[in-house]
């Protein structure tokens, strides 16, 4: 069996691929079964995210598994195996282990340390469990992934000031204001008249960095009044007005900064949409993948549009001073991953581990109903459970010193050594083992 791991991110294939690959929640349930059907793969589960989709397994032969996923990847977008590979990366064990324990430590994050990464690979946990597309390896290594992610935040000051994907795009339409005015700063928001689409948790994000950034006032656009209206309730210091999606047009008509972050599997705003409308000047920032607005509008003369990939021009700027902080966070992530590893190597005794067992029980129960029919009817109910009881555990206190060295962390040449010696003094059956 091995772990494998094949995916992209924002470091491998811009949003314009990565649309294409995203899986909603709506769609994992099918995704995973579908992914298990294939004789190759053991164990499944899908992180998908705005800057990344990453499918985590555990297979029978590495080649053929990957083979399999990136088949399932190129079915899922529509696009020929030839034009997604160049976007795809691909690790396995040690070097998957890896890369799962900086993902979920928001190591590879474009946000450098964002913290929501890590309810994303909880999300992956539990809908990994809820489908039961999991098995015990990869349900162990994703439960030490979200607790090294939390370890990581505790144990370092990685998390500490770090900005998200929302904050970074309300920074980057200070920036962008500010460079319009010839100033290479920021600039308070104050005076913009701005909209944000969508009421979810990226919209959450947003309307906190705008009210700190120096919004007092936004519109609030979503689908459901009454999702926009619980979500404005929470900022009671920001004069909110919500707005349903049939009064978009109005909102583009006389909003100066406009964000979208819905769960739109198209885009809501495109070109045909705005040369309708009376527009002066218009900046967007889409932070929604798949993409809330099409890449059309960048024709329109009085319309600045941006994307996810266009924030790493404001990540950048916060990004150096983080990595010191990233190379404590890297010690941590390396013990972790060893931590896994060794028990992950472990589980070769398993086999040899159960049948020891299972034949000095054997030998246990034949000798004691032996004794315990020496012992005639006076034997009592009592006595027979004591008598039992004591064979049990000297059986386990025979067992304990050999399992837990057979269990302890050593080199694979080792162990095996250690599994053959057992297997000939016991005389085993190997061909029986489970």
């Amino acid at each position: 069996m091995h772990i494998a791991v094949v995916g992209l991110s924002h470091r491998t294939a811009p949003v314009e691929v990565r649309e294409k690959l995203s899986i909603s929640e709506q769609a994992m349930e099918s995704s995973l079964k579908s992914l298990r059907e294939n004789e190759q793969v053991l164990e499944v589960s899908i992180l998908s995210t705005c800057n990344r989709l990453e499918i985590y397994t555990l297979v029978r032969h590495p080649e053929m598994g990957e083979a399999a996923v990136r088949e399932f990847l190129s079915s899922h977008s529509g696009l020929k195996e030839d034009h997604l590979s160049p976007h795809l990366f691909s690790f396995r064990k040690e070097d998957a282990v890896a890369h799962l324990m900086r993902v979920a430590a928001g190591l590879d994050s474009l946000v450098l340390g964002e913290g929501q990464i890590l309810s994303q690979v909880k999300k992956m946990l539990r809908l990994g469990q809820e489908h039961q597309s999991m098995g015990p390896i990869l349900n162990r290594l994703l439960t030490q992934a979200v607790s090294t992610g939390k370890r990581v935040r505790s144990e370092t000051n990685l998390g500490t000031g770090a900005v998200s994907i929302s904050s970074a795009a309300v920074e980057l339409a200070q920036l962008k204001l500010g460079q319009s005015q010839g100033k290479d700063q920021l600039v308070s928001l104050e005076p913009e008249k701005v909209a944000v689409v969508g009421a979810g948790r990226m919209s959450r994000l947003l309307l906190q960095h705008l009210q700190s950034k120096g919004c007092s006032a936004l519109i609030l656009v979503n689908r459901t009044k009454e999702r926009a209206e619980s979500l404005a309730a929470d900022f009671p210091e920001l004069e909110v007005e919500c707005r349903l999606l049939q009064d978009l047009d109005s909102c583009l008509s006389t909003c100066s900064l406009v964000f979208t972050s819905t769960a739109s599997d198209i885009p809501i705003i495109d070109a045909s949409r705005l040369n309708k409308l009376s527009l002066s000047a218009l900046r967007l920032i889409d932070i929604g993948v798949p993409r809330n607005i099409a890449a059309d509008v960048e024709g329109i003369s009085c319309v600045e549009a941006h994307d996810v990939d266009d924030l790493q021009e404001v990540v950048s700027r916060n990004q150096e001073a983080r990595q010191k902080v990233a190379q404590e966070a890297e010690k941590l992530l390396k013990e972790e991953g060893r931590l896994f590893l060794e028990w992950w190597d472990s589980l070769e005794a398993v086999p040899t581990i159960n049948q020891l067992r299972a034949s000095l029980e054997a030998i246990r129960s034949e000798e004691l109903q032996k004794a315990l029919s020496r012992m005639g009817p006076d034997f009592s109910a009592r006595e027979r459970k004591v008598v039992e009881a004591l064979s049990k555990g000297i059986i386990n206190k025979i067992l304990h010193t050999p399992v837990t060295q057979l269990r302890a962390p050593q080199s694979r040449t080792d162990r095996q050594d250690a599994l053959r010696v057992v297997e000939s003094l016991f005389n085993l059956n190997l061909s029986d083992k489970s």
